[in-house]
This record gives C-alpha cells, structure tokens and sequence, in this order.
C-alpha cells in the first residue's frame, strides 16, 4: 500500500445527488486510513511464479483482531465529530394479530426517563417517511395493527450510556410496556409480487420454442381476488398472456392423463425461515449538525450508493434540510442482511431527534427480531419422466415464499427461486408459478442463495426418488437429462457458454464414495451397530448476477509504477478487495499496490440514469440512451454473487484500456527504436500475442521489458495511464465505440474516461477536465442489451456438485457427517484460496439448513424477541466433517475462461445431498427443512 498521509479532515467527494453534496470516506480509502490512523490493508505480497497472492489484503487485520467495523466507532474516534456520544434503542410490538395502543414507560421511573422519546406523531409532524423501497409505517402509529412481529413503535435516546443501558435493561423482555387492544387478527394484504413461467419448447432442445417467457413474455395475474391471484383466460391466439395460460393449461392437461409410458410423480416441499446470523449485528452511528445542515453516517452496508440515494429521498420533504452527507461506510459481513436494510434510515432517523451523535446498535436478540431472514417457501412439484427412455417431459411447479411484512426483495426471490427450480436439467415443458406473500413473518430479503437454496434442493430430492422409482443409477439419470450447452432454461434463455454439469457428474460418478457405497453401507453397518450408513448426492447449478449489472472501476498507474484501484463496490468480508487487485494482472503484469472500495466519487466519469431497467420500454431506453453519458443502471450493491464475474469485467476492462492505448504502445516504441523499425521490424507483431513473464512484457520473440520501464516510456509519451469505466449488464454486455487517441475501438463499456501521462501535449492536457484529471470521452455509438432480455431472467451459471457420507444413530436420531467432496465448476479461479474459503463457509450455511438452524415464523419466533443463539443452533465445526471434507475444481476450458460466482452455489448441493443421504440410511425421504433428530425418530419408529 501507498503511504496514507492525509489530514484527519480530508474527504472525498462523492458526487451532487438532488442538491445535497455526499462525501464518501470509505474503508480502505485514504479518508478512512485518516480517520483511524492505522493501516487495516496491507501491502499486496505477490508470488509472480503463480500469478497468487501469498494473503489477502486485510488478513492480518482479520486474524489479528485489529479489522475495524462500524460496531466499532464512537464518536470520539471521528473528526471533527463531538466527543459526547448518545446511545438509544427501538421499542416493538410483539404481537401483530391486535391494535397497539401506546407505550407505557412507568418501569423506568424519573432516574431512567429518557432524554427523549420519538414517535409516529414526530414522524407525520415533521414530513419524515421510509424512503420508498421499505414502504410505510416507518414507527407504528397508535391505533394499527402492526403489519409483522417487531413493528417500531417508538425510539428511546440517551444522552448517556450508564442510563441508556439501564433502562434498555429494564424493558427488555417486558411484555407489558407495549398496549394492545383486543384481538381483531392479523392484516391480510395482497401478495408482494407473483410471476409464471410457461414455455413449450420445440421439437429438440435446439429448435424454436413454441411459447417462452424470453421469446414472449412472462405472465402475470389479470386482477386480484381476496389477496389471490387471479390468471387470465387461456386462449389459443389471444393476449400473451392469453396464449401462455392455454399452453400452461395443455401442461396440466397431459399431466393429470399422462400417456401410458409416463410416470408423474407429485410432492409437496417446505423449507423454513432462517437467520443469516451475520457476524456484525446491525447499527448505526449518526450525526445531524443541524447548524450546518450536514449529516454524518457510519453504518455497515453491502449498498452504500443505495444508503446515499435513499437518504436524500428520506430527508427531501421534511422539516430537516440537508446540504452535506458524509458517509462511512465500513467493513461488514451480510450473506445478503445487509442489502437494502432498514436499519441505516433508522439511525438517520434518530439522529435527527439527539443533540448530537447517537449510536444505535442492535443486540443478538434486536438481530434475531429484525435482522433480515432467509425465505420460508412451500413448494408443490409434478414432474414427468418417461420410464422407457428416462427422459424428463413435463415440469409443473407452484412456489409460495414467506416475505414477511415488508416487501423487500420478496418479488425478486420468489420469481429467481421458481426459474432456477429446473436445476441441472433440461425439462421440454414448464408451467412455474410463484408469489411473495406478505404476512406477519419478520421481513425476509435477499439472504444468500436467494430462493435458489430452497427450490433446487427440492428439484434434487425429487430427481433422487425419482431415479430410485425407476430402478436407475441416480448420476446416471442426471446425466441422461442434464441440461447441455445450447439447450434453453425454462425461461427459453440459452445459457453464456459452455454447461459442463455432465463434466461434475461424470467426476462424482466414479468417485469412491459413490462407487463404494452400497459396500461401505455393510461394511460400516456391521462394525458400528445402531448406525445406518448412506451416501448422497446433488448437483445443481445456479444463477449469478440480477440482470441489471452495474459497476465503476478505475486503474491509474503512477509515474513511479505503482497500480492504484478505485471500486464501487463494497467489501463484505468475501475478500473482494483481494480479487480485484489481483485482477489487474492480467493485464498489467502485477496486481494493484492500493486498493479503495465502496467508492462513490465517480466524478471523472460522470454517469446519469432514469428508468427502472427491469421494466422500462424498448422505446424509452432508445430515447435515453442518445444522452452518451447516460446508462440503465448506476451502482451495484455487493450481492449475488456479482464480485467474480461482473465487478472483475470492470476492474479488468479498465487495465485493458491502460494496457492497449498505453502499455503497448508504449512497448511498440521501444522495439521499433533504431534503424529500419529496429527489433521489431523483422517479426510479425500482434498485441494477442503479448504476454507478461517474470514482471516483463514480451511477444513474437522481442526483448522482454521491464514493467517499469513500460510505465517510464508511456508517461513520457503521453499515452494513456488511467482509465474510469463504467459497465452495464442485462444478461450480457453493453458494448460502446470510444475514440481513444485516433483509434476507434468497439469494447464492453457504457462509459469511459482516460487519463493521459505526464508527458502528454498540452492540447491533450486540456481535455483533462475533471478534477481527477481524466478527459471524458463521448460514445460515438452504444450497443445496449434489448429490453426483452430481461424475460430471459438467468444466463449466467456455475454448478457443484457435492457428494455426502454420513451415518445416522438410530436411538437418537443424530445425523453425523463422516466425510463430504464437492466438484466446482468456475472457469478461471482468480484466487483459488478465497474459492476454498467460499466452500467451506458455504458447506457450513448448507449444512446448518439442512439439519440444524429453524425459526418459527410467528408468535413463538423470533418476533417475539426472545430469541438467541441459546434457542438457534448453528452448526459447529463437528457437525460440518471439518477434517475430512474436500473438493476440487474443474480445470477451465482454456486460459480465457471468465471467472464465475460461486458463493451462493457451493451452500446449495449439500442441503439436497443430506436429505438424499438419510434416504440412503434409513429408507425414509424428508421433504420438509430441516430433517431433526425428532423426525428422524418418528420415522425409524
């Protein structure tokens, strides 16, 4: 890293978003090194024989115990922030089937009165509101039925810590504080989102389809009737959505008289809620000067462009103004909690009411009560397979998913768990629908896997007891219906590049634990009595990215060789930072020395957006899309998956753009020095053929040159040293001509500025507008991805597949894991170590899904605020075969393979595989999550 030597008062500013100028200090950036005064990144140590990294950029801070987050600042540690810090905490209701009447604050006496009290009354007095996205009610007010269990109702603040702590103390647990009238039942509301999928594909998986979600459109309901969804009439040659229920109904049709040959089988799924039992529990610290109209914010958040653009929304129509945002957003954990959270614009909200900085900081039981949940669903499956060829035919699927009682990402993860429900196969028909109902559940978001988890290990139960009713080898019938590259899902997409699911099959099916397994079953049974022995197996593959894909990148190169990144996006403990600086080597030999994320100062490459880009007209985007700074997406958050794939295109097209109109021409002039075009002349010279070895840049045989002396000669001649880009992805790349020095290129960007070296001329200098120095250059012409893209909803996958050994206690019920292997397909890992690390946290996640982790959904959950990990159990390292898992990963295709996300898929296979394994022990299959001791006992009875 470079020496970070700014001022404790210096920031960054991040941009103007409707009048109010944020500043950004991230972490990682110099502003945050200010801040702390001391270094949590360090030095990139990196092995050039291998293209790795010996550890990742903050993994002395994490194993030391010196990584910084926001749970962790005080007041006292900001600048220029008053030393004083205020502390509060949020009353709730806990019941949400009656009116809540008030609050009754009696138990704290005068000594524990706080210092002040807000309530929906202050909210409606003072125009404050929920930004848009979290809907209403931000704190319940008196005479409401609380739309879910832990409804806000008011919030308490204290100067202090010592009264704060004791009056929280006081209340905690206290049913009696919160008044209720009699009960009148909980609210009923329509459901947050509802989606069906019907595709009737041609005669081959390669042909036409007949009717698809991407060749047609997706359906949805004509009307609403008692908070159910009401499907349009199916007409042969009607509306689109006509046509699609006439096809949905021949589906069902064949289904309920299937031909002779067909054998339909029909089961009911139900997986449960869970925590995402983030390591950091929500909080936020904030700060309202009103004096100067600014706000100060240090909260944990995998979106910090979401938490910038909703406070500004949050505060436009209130009694508050606002001038200035300062955002610090810090290192955290989320698995998807802390996407699209609440918790931000609650601390904001305090703020607004405390003398000066207050922290509010949720405990394990707040987290419990109001932490974003995994989704429960219940799912209804009839698939069809044909017992003579063993070909699947028809897939039918009903998807209800538990969202709680806000929307969040509801819709979203309904509609993601009903298109990936097909798994690894190739079904020739489908009719998949799924709602988001809106209940009295806690609020349930995008937690990791995001709806996949639960229908895909459902797809993989069914095919395993499908494959035994058939008298087949389980592998062998995945492989006879695996989906293969050039076939279509069952939105008619045809999946990015190669499907190499028939490759992990292949691997598991001769892997000992699978050969060996009806063997071992004696074997181990015999010499271990009251213990059953089974292997199971799943393979699935899932989906990567949101379809509205965005990032920021900039690589500058300074004169003296050091690589420095800017990204958008933010750390979440994936080791992101990590990648991406590696990620740069692929074109400029070595990975970036300074790594900055979480950046939203994008003012040297300035970026506008309207619209929705999920549902906007193919007309409004070819309108939009003249303005040549204008994309349809701004910012990602840090979720889906998106770091490998889609934040390293971002990182890498920008050291491309370095490389190709720097680097290269800079090593040209070198080798073209001298006589008759010097080395150079003689030889055939094309950039495909370049390559860095050893820290130098060779091709065809010429001089390889140092590193450096490359960044010597392009500052000299003023060829391009930085690049900002911006990127844009609907299921595939936005493409744009830029003209970069006299050169016009075609390249997957939607936006690019570019700074020039030292040595450029002055009327190169003077296109250098912004105030990072960069030369902005219009887009000649851009290459959007149709509108019409989005229907195909998936294109991008990985698969796993994961083998389980395990062995059940008969008297007990105990499931224990004796060994596991998982086979990965990635293509080109940028940091094999971090893959590993992905596995083995995500192998754990699946397996506390699996057996382990449940919460009620209502009353007796964790609603109530009664819960903690006393009452959750996660799995620990005995339950998780830590000593004897292992994996692999297939060899990519060739060197240009892509990275993919894997964070989510690698916690998928192994739910499946568990469930699949018990049936393999004990001769009993479970369709509901978790399988406990308790039901294990009841089926051995």
């Amino acid at each position: 890293m470079t020496k970070l030597d700014l001022s404790r008062r210096s920031f960054l500013k991040a941009s103007v978003v409707a009048g109010v100028s944020v500043y950004v200090a991230p972490m990682g950036g110099k502003a945050f090194a200010a801040l702390f005064e001391e270094k949590i990144l360090t030095p990139i140590q990196w092995d050039s024989s291998n293209g790795q990294v010996k550890f990742r950029i903050d993994g002395i801070a994490k194993v030391t115990g010196s990584k910084v987050f926001a749970r962790d600042v005080r007041a006292r540690d900001m600048p220029h922030w008053p030393n004083q810090q205020a502390h509060a905490f949020i009353l709730r209701a806990t019941k949400a089937d009656r009116n809540y009447l008030g609050f009754d604050l009696s138990l704290l006496g005068d000594e524990l009165k706080p210092d002040r009290v807000v309530t929906a009354a202050d909210l409606a007095r003072d125009g404050l509101a929920f930004p848009a996205f979290y809907g209403d009610d931000m704190l319940l007010p008196a005479g409401k039925t609380p739309a879910y269990l832990g409804h806000a109702v008011a919030i308490l603040i204290y100067n202090d810590f010592a009264r704060f702590r004791f009056a929280k103390d006081k209340l905690q647990f206290k049913d009696e504080v919160i008044q209720y009238g009699p009960v009148t039942g909980p609210l009923e509301r329509d459901p947050w989102g509802t989606f069906r999928f019907v595709r009737i594909g041609g005669a081959t998986p390669f042909d036409d389809d007949v009717f698809s979600s991407l060749k047609d459109a997706p359906l949805f309901p004509s009307m609403m009737r008692k908070h159910q969804p009401v499907w349009p009439d199916g007409k042969d040659h009607g509306k689109l959505g006509e046509q699609g229920m006439y096809y949905a109904g021949q589906i069902k049709e064949q289904l309920d008289h299937p031909p002779a040959d067909w054998l339909v089988m029909e089961r009911d799924y139900n997986t449960q809620s869970v925590d995402t039992a983030a390591l950091e529990p929500d909080n936020a610290n904030c700060w309202y000067d009103s004096a100067n109209q600014a706000l100060h914010m240090v909260v944990p958040t995998q979106s910090p462009g979401e938490v910038v653009d909703s406070t500004v929304e949050m505060l436009k129509k209130g009694k508050f103004p606002l001038k200035t945002l300062f955002l610090h957003p810090c290192y955290t954990v989320g698995y998807g909690s802390k996407d699209h959270y609440n918790f931000p614009f609650y601390g904001l909200l305090t703020s607004l009411y405390a003398d000066g900085p207050v922290r509010l900081a949720n405990d394990r039981y707040e987290q419990f009560q109001t932490a974003i949940k995994r989704h429960a669903f219940k799912m209804h499956y009839r698939i069809a397979v044909d017992r003579k060829s063993g070909l699947l035919q028809s897939f039918q699927g009903e998807f209800e998913a538990n969202g709680g009682g806000r929307a969040n990402f509801s819709p979203s993860v309904a509609m993601v768990g009903a298109t990936a429900a097909q798994s690894i196969y190739y079904f020739p028909k489908n009719d998949l629908a799924a709602v988001a109902i809106a209940t009295r559940a806690i609020d349930a978001g995008s937690a990791r896997g995001y709806g996949t988890l639960q229908s895909m290990a459902a797809t993989e139960m069914m095919i395993d007891e499908m494959a035994q009713k058939l008298g087949l080898d389980a592998i062998d019938f995945r492989l006879k219906n695996a989906l293969r590259s050039g076939m279509k899902n069952t939105q008619g997409a045809i999946p990015a590049g190669a499907i190499r699911v028939d490759e992990v099959l292949q691997k598991a099916k001769v892997h000992p634990l699978w050969i060996n397994r009806a063997k071992k079953k004696t074997e181990y049974e015999a010499g271990h009595p009251g213990y059953r022995y089974g292997v199971g197996f799943a393979c699935v593959q899932k989906d990567f990215g949101t379809g509205a894909e965005t990032s920021f990148a900039k690589v500058e190169i300074s004169a003296d060789g050091q690589i420095h990144l800017s990204h958008s996006a933010a750390e979440i403990g994936t080791g992101m930072s990590t990648s991406q600086a590696i990620a740069c080597a692929k074109w400029l030999g070595k990975p970036a020395h300074e790594v900055r994320t979480s950046v939203t100062d994008w003012s040297d490459l300035p970026v506008v957006t309207s619209g929705d880009p999920y549902i906007m007209s193919q007309a409004e985007q070819d309108k939009l899309a003249a303005n040549p700074r204008w994309s349809p997406g701004y910012s990602s958050p840090s979720s889906a998956t998106n770091s490998a794939f889609y934040f390293t295109h971002s990182t890498r097209e920008a050291a491309r753009v370095i490389f190709m109109h720097g680097l290269w021409p800079a090593a040209m002039s070198i080798w073209s020095q001298g006589i008759g075009g010097g080395q150079a002349a003689p030889l055939v010279v094309r950039v495909e053929d370049a390559r860095w070895v050893d820290g130098k840049l060779s091709a065809a045989g010429l001089e390889a040159l140092p590193y450096e002396q490359l960044v010597k000669k392009a500052h000299e001649l003023g060829l391009v040293t930085g690049a900002t880009v911006h990127v844009f992805n609907r299921w595939q790349w936005t493409e744009a001509e830029f003209d970069i020095l006299g050169n016009v290129v075609r390249i997957p960007l939607d936006g690019l500025s570019v700074r020039y070296g030292d040595g450029a001329a002055k009327d190169r200098k003077v296109t250098m507008k912004t105030a990072g120095g960069y030369d902005v250059l219009n887009r000649k012409k851009v290459f959007i991805p149709p509108t019409q893209r989005n229907n195909a909803a998936v294109t991008y996958y990985s698969a796993v597949g994961t083998l389980v050994e395990l062995a059940v206690h008969e008297a007990s019920g105990k499931v224990e894991l004796l060994s596991h292997h998982s086979i990965m397909e990635c293509g080109n890992q940028i940091s094999p170590q971090l893959v590993s690390g992905q596995l083995q946290g995500g192998l754990a996640m699946g397996i506390g899904h699996a057996l382990h982790e449940y919460l009620p959904l209502y009353e007796d959950g964790p609603g109530n605020g009664s819960w903690n990990f006393n009452r959750y159990q996660l799995p620990r390292a005995k339950d998780v075969a830590v000593w004897t898992q292992t994996g692999e990963v297939l060899p990519p295709l060739t060197e240009t393979d892509p990275p993919k996300g894997i964070a989510e898929v690698v916690m998928i296979p192994v739910v499946g595989a568990i469930v699949n394994g018990i049936a393999h022990a004990i001769g009993h299959r479970f369709t509901d999550l978790p399988v406990t001791q308790q039901n294990i006992q009841e089926a051995l009875a």
